[in-house]
């Protein structure tokens, strides 16, 4: 697999010893590896203790969307977190916010990701909140919006990874939503495997968690399940 591919490692929990086997048992010096810790290690009581200690680099998935001010105030509180590579907001926070929070993640040289339709929704799901558009519809123009507000990349799931790329080919395109082939879905409707994300729908990066985590004891297993895989 290309080097420049980046496999983002979901660390879905919030107990430190797991987290650290984790980290250990998922080393590889053939697949470029980066931990994301997203909110509910994040707010757990240790949680950001250990990222404050943390050697090396990492994506921190807040997915933050709230008012421009109280948005930046959440970019400027993680300035002390060296290690933090990269950061989301949310596009439903709209043009103005992510503008806002790219300006002040410039200082902290962090690489804000814009999320858009969250991989657990559908056509469907999104008719229930009210949305008139299809998933493919609205991606696209919050894709739009990401660019607008200078966003180093996106999030979003690989089937709308090609329409992003025709039209925005400088954004770099995030696809979580990943599981091995054979897999459970779990909580995810919009589902592609590793591979089909990074080379039939040309995704930057990937996120990939409980296939490759769940069960613990069979972690060094998933990992080389993996690899496999992309080979």
């Amino acid at each position: 697999m290309k080097k420049n591919k980046i496999i983002f490692l979901a660390i879905d929990t919030s107990n430190i010893d797991d987290v650290k086997k984790i980290l250990k048992e998922t080393r590889s010096n053939k697949l470029n590896i980066i931990p994301k810790f997203g909110l509910q290690f994040f707010y757990s009581k240790n949680g950001r203790k250990f990222l404050e200690k943390f050697k090396g680099m990492y994506f921190l998935d807040l997915k933050i969307m709230d008012v421009n001010n109280t948005a930046v105030n959440a970019i400027d509180s993680i300035k002390d977190l060296k290690g933090c590579k990269y950061t989301t907001v949310h596009a439903h926070g709209g043009l103005e916010m992510m503008k806002a929070v790219v300006k002040k993640a410039r200082l902290t040289k962090n690489l804000i990701l814009g999320v858009t339709v969250l991989t657990s929704l559908d056509n469907k799901s999104i008719k229930e909140i009210g949305h008139t558009k299809t998933v493919d519809q609205l991606v696209l123009k919050q894709a739009g919006l990401i660019k607008k507000a200078g966003c180093y990349g996106i999030v979003a799931s690989a089937h709308e990874a090609k329409i992003i790329k025709k039209k925005h080919k400088s954004l770099f395109i995030v696809t979580p939503g990943i599981r091995l082939p054979g897999d459970k879905k779990n909580d995810q409707s919009r589902v592609v495997s590793p591979r089909d994300a990074l080379f039939k729908y040309e995704t930057d990066a990937i996120v990939i968690g409980r296939s490759l985590t769940c069960p613990r004891s069979n972690i060094k297993r998933n990992l080389k399940k993996l690899i496999d895989h992309l080979n």
